[in-house]
């Protein structure tokens, strides 16, 4: 990565200090938010045997959550606009991680089952409340890393939870190791709540908004969020959620099914990808800051790893193969990322971060809904290699999206 100094910036608002404060704590709070998501689905042969239900029992963990959260993000939005981001944040990070500890504590499926809505429900403010921080606060030069840094230390969250939950579960029980898990969210809400003064986020803020302006001014809510360019946005994200699904959340019982890959070594080629991925976004901040063609970007970047994961389903690879393939597209993945947020931001108004991310965020929540139950069925049908055709296909017309999203957003600004 290219170095920042500190030393021009240290005593203007917006410094390299300031930004570095904000960035690692809203970091802190996103690492919770993906490493929930994924806590319980390597556990998944684990509980299946436990409670005694199909994949798609299982799946409707996923399903709760996400449909929470869909709902909770939109909700978040209004609510960051309206009184700003840090409680909110602070609040869900805190929430969250009780509902995880109760999880361990209880151990039922019916009981896990509703305390999976409640993570979902908490899970809701953290794009909301991250994405208008970091728009409000870092400056402008470094705003494509921060997104990058935010987006890294989600997926860096998600790609520890593969080993660390297996571990625990190994050493304790899976009950203890989500309960374990739980414990240190909550603690991380208190670390933010005694950190994290550098976290100034005032309704409606953002610096894009020219001198002057009324925090008001601009289009209504609802004609912000039904725009043709965030509809497309919302598509994307909702895309991109269902081919991540697929491979996040059925990887390992995929492989399992398909080639007899023993759970090791899938749970293996899953960890790759995913440090693949956070590395990926690092890369794509980088690139992120220096191109206006985002668009370009993400779609290259899905091209190739449509072709990876119709390789993977249609050839047996050796393990040092399957995984050298996972983690380049789990770094072609991680490109997109960063690209996938600035191209939001060129198309939200001033002042609407809060209510636009939160909108389009849903597109994960929706893509959470669909993903396990179309996954788990294609499984429960004995199709595993079905799972990988179906993921190539939502990768692929995904690319079409990021291009149709520029497009309706310069005719919104022709007609504007």
């Amino acid at each position: 990565m290219t170095a920042i100094s500190p030393a021009a910036d240290e005593a203007e608002p917006g410094s390299f200090r300031d930004d570095v404060k904000v960035i690692s704590l809203i970091g802190v709070a996103h690492f919770f938010s993906h490493f929930y998501i994924l806590v319980l689905p390597p556990l998944f042969p684990i509980l299946k045997d436990a409670f005694g239900v199909s994949y798609v029992e299982l799946g409707l963990f996923v399903m709760a959550f996400s449909a929470a959260t869909g709902v909770s993000q939109i909700v978040c939005g209004y609510l960051v606009d309206r009184i700003g981001a840090k409680g909110i944040l602070i609040a869900g990070l805190a929430l969250e991680g009780l509902a995880f500890l109760l999880i361990g504590l209880t151990g039922s499926y019916w009981a896990v089952l509703g305390l999976m809505v409640v993570a979902g429900i908490a899970n809701g403010v953290y794009h909301p409340a991250d994405y208008a921080i970091l728009s409000a606060s870092v400056s402008e030069k470094r705003m494509g890393r921060a997104f990058s840094l935010h987006t890294f230390t989600g997926f860096f969250g998600g790609a520890v939870v593969p080993p660390t939950i297996i571990a625990l579960a190994a050493l304790f029980g899976w009950e203890t190791g989500v309960a374990i898990c739980g414990a240190a969210g909550i603690l991380a809400a208190a670390g933010l709540l005694v950190f994290g003064r550098s976290l100034k986020h005032a309704p409606g803020a953002d610096k894009r908004r020219k001198p002057g302006a009324k925090a008001d001014a601009g289009p209504t809510p609802t004609s912000v969020l039904l725009s043709p360019p965030i509809l497309m946005c919302l598509v994307f994200f909702t895309l991109l959620a269902l081919s991540q699904g697929g491979i996040n959340q059925f990887l390992i019982a995929t492989l399992n099914a398909l080639y007899d890959t023993p759970v090791a070594e899938a749970t293996a080629a899953l960890t790759s990808y995913l440090f693949g991925t956070a590395g990926g976004i690092l890369i794509g901040g980088q690139i992120a800051d220096r191109t206006r063609h985002h668009n370009r970007v993400a779609a290259t970047c899905f091209l190739f790893t449509a072709a990876a994961v119709l390789v993977i389903g249609l050839v047996a690879l050796p393990l040092w193969l399957l995984i050298g393939l996972m983690v380049a597209q789990g770094i072609a993945q991680g490109i997109i990322m960063p690209s996938r947020d600035m191209l939001v931001r060129s198309v939200t108004p001033p002042g609407a971060m809060g209510k636009v991310f939160g909108f389009v965020s849903t597109g994960f929540s929706i893509g959470g809904i669909v993903s396990p139950l179309l996954f788990g069925f294609l499984l429960d049908q004995g199709r595993p290699a079905v799972v990988f055709y179906v993921v190539a296909a939502f990768m692929v017309v995904s690319l079409v999206t990021v291009f149709t999203a520029v497009g309706k957003r310069r005719e919104a600004d022709a007609t504007a």
